[in-house]
């Protein structure tokens, strides 16, 4: 099955089924790893609130929750340059934070966004994301849960876009080149 956005065409490549599995062997390590705590999940937005919705439907545990945006995105390319949409909107001193986001390539939005956190007080910084792409990442911090590694090709679907099209649908569709 192939979809048309904007002036790229995507191919099926991971289906919805498979994703809600990988959502809910994510919940169920975290749900393990914070039995006894109240974890503060950050939805890094847009692209991750699909996943957000899901993981938090998942999770049988108590949390705390926000949604944040940055942006490290031009088109089909990751961008050294990350962009901060408005100031963190919750206080995080003190507490063990697990940022949420849809997918993990180069790191820099990651790296970013960890030292932001601990320079606002969160003490511990850990990472869920639903896809992580080996190849390209160049930081060395763990990725305390992720789904699936893929692939260094361009994705749409579940929230993830290009040019802001294409996040609605329920299956992950890869460029055709």
């Amino acid at each position: 099955m192939s979809i048309q956005v904007l002036d790229k065409v995507f191919s099926l490549y991971i289906s919805e089924k498979e994703i809600q599995l990988q959502v809910q062997r994510i919940a169920e390590e975290i749900q393990q790893d914070f039995s006894n705590e109240k974890p503060f999940l950050v939805c890094i937005l847009k692209g991750a609130l699909f996943f957000f919705a899901d993981l938090l439907e998942a999770l049988a545990i108590p949390c705390d929750l926000t949604f944040y945006r940055v942006s490290s995105y031009s088109g089909l390319a990751s961008t050294e340059n990350i962009q901060e949409a408005a100031p963190f909107p919750r206080d995080i001193n003190g507490r063990k934070v697990i940022i949420v986001e849809d997918l993990i390539d180069t790191g820099n939005t990651m790296e970013f966004l960890i030292s932001h956190l601990k320079k606002l007080g969160a003490s511990e910084v850990r990472i869920a994301s639903l896809f992580f792409k080996p190849g390209k990442f160049k930081k060395d911090f763990p990725i305390d849960y992720y789904g699936m590694e893929i692939s260094d090709e361009f994705i749409v679907g579940y929230g993830l876009d290009y040019d802001e099209e294409g996040r609605n649908y329920p299956d992950i569709y890869r460029v055709n080149e």
